[in-house]
C-alpha cells in the first residue's frame, strides 16, 4: 500500500536511505547519495509539500519511499539532449527501497501514472540498477541534466502520449 508519508515515519525512511546507498555501494555506485543525502531535513521538506509517499509491506512495514512531485523542476530547464514532451510533468525523485520486497518501483510508478500522464526522473551515471528499471518501465534515455551543484545527472521520461501503458516508446 502507498500512503503519504506521516512524521513517525521519519526515522523508518532514513533506514531505508541508508539501505539503499549500501546497495548503491555494494553495486559500484560510489559518489551518488553521500554526506547523508537524503537528510532528514529533506524528507521533512518533502512531507510538508505533500510530496513525499511510503511503500508499506504485507505486515505494514516501511519498505520504500518516493518523492512525487507536480510541476517544473528547474534542473531539468536545460538538457544536453532534448526532452520528448513539454507538457506539465511530474518529477520521481528521492526513490529508495530496503530491498526487502521485489518489485517496489513497478509499485510506484503504477501509482505516478495513475496520477500523472508525464513523469520525468534522472540518476547518477552509475546508477545502473536504476537506469535499467527506468528503461524496463517504458522511460526513454533523454539526455544530461546538471543539479544546481553543476553535478550531471542522466535524464529518463516516460509520457502517456509516447509510450504504451507498460512499455517503452514505439
Amino acid at each position: 500500500m502507498i500512503r503519504q508519508t506521516k512524521e513517525q515515519d521519519v526515522a523508518e525512511i532514513l533506514r531505508i536511505y541508508a539501505a539503499a546507498r549500501a546497495f548503491m555501494r555494494a553495486s559500484g555506485n560510489l559518489t551518488q547519495w553521500t554526506g547523508g543525502y537524503p537528510s532528514k531535513e529533506i524528507v521533512r521538506a518533502d512531507m510538508e509539500k505533500g510530496v513525499s509517499w511510503v511503500l508499506e509491506n504485507a505486515c505494514s512495514r516501511l519498505c520504500a519511499v518516493f518523492a512525487l512531485i507536480p510541476g517544473d523542476d528547474p534542473t531539468y530547464a536545460r538538457i544536453e539532449g532534448a526532452w520528448l514532451d513539454n507538457s506539465p510533468y511530474a518529477t520521481i525523485h528521492r526513490a529508495a527501497s530496503d530491498g526487502t520486497v521485489h518489485g517496489t518501483f513497478r509499485t510506484m510508478l503504477d501509482f505516478a501514472r495513475s496520477r500523472h500522464d508525464h513523469l520525468r526522473a534522472d540518476t547518477h551515471a552509475d546508477n545502473k540498477p536504476m537506469q535499467n528499471c527506468l528503461q524496463k518501465s517504458g522511460f526513454t534515455y533523454c539526455g544530461i541534466i546538471y543539479l544546481a551543484d553543476g553535478s550531471p545527472r542522466r535524464a529518463y521520461e516516460w509520457s502517456a502520449a509516447h509510450s504504451t501503458a507498460d512499455g517503452p516508446a514505439e
